[in-house]
């Protein structure tokens, strides 16, 4: 990906996979979970994401408030940002978030503009699920999404 600013990535180990967070002078760009962790090269706004996915790893944040700027088409950011209508510890099926916006039969589409959200957690992607109750796909691996679910809602069990 190419981006106008320096780019600054931070990574923190989480109770699943280690994070990598990449942000530019400006904004976040990506928060994505990888095998290993590098070397840090952050700054103010990649301390921040950490601090804050820290906060809600420890169960002490439900909502982040950052600057975020993920690169993808229109449409995406529309679905995007319905994402982030989601509640800690609430679900949405594909078919919920495509009348949301708008889109009652596009919840094919939904789906592949959720796949592409390359700011996992933050924009909680994690939080839609099949229509009958069923967890479907997750960048991260179904055993994340189902981990990330029950930390925001254990009475749930999505184990």
């Amino acid at each position: 990906m190419i981006y106008k600013d320096a780019v600054f990535e931070q990574y923190i180990s989480t109770p699943f996979k280690p994070v990598r967070v990449v942000a530019t002078d400006e904004a976040i760009t990506a928060v994505t979970f990888v095998d290993r962790m590098a070397q840090d090269v952050p700054n103010a706004l990649t301390q921040s994401c950490v601090t804050q996915l820290i906060d809600y790893f420890t169960g002490h944040r439900k909502h982040f408030s950052l600057p975020l700027a993920p690169v993808g088409t229109a449409y995406q950011h529309k679905v995007w940002a319905a994402l982030q209508q989601i509640e800690f510890g609430q679900t949405w099926s594909y078919v919920q978030l495509a009348k949301y916006i708008g889109q009652p039969t596009g919840s094919r589409s939904v789906g592949n503009a959720n796949s592409k959200n390359p700011i996992a957690i933050i924009i909680p992607c994690h939080r839609v699920i099949g229509a009958n109750g069923k967890l479907t796909g997750y960048a991260g691996g179904l055993d994340i999404k189902s981990a990330l679910l029950a930390h925001e809602n254990p009475q749930r069990g999505f184990f």
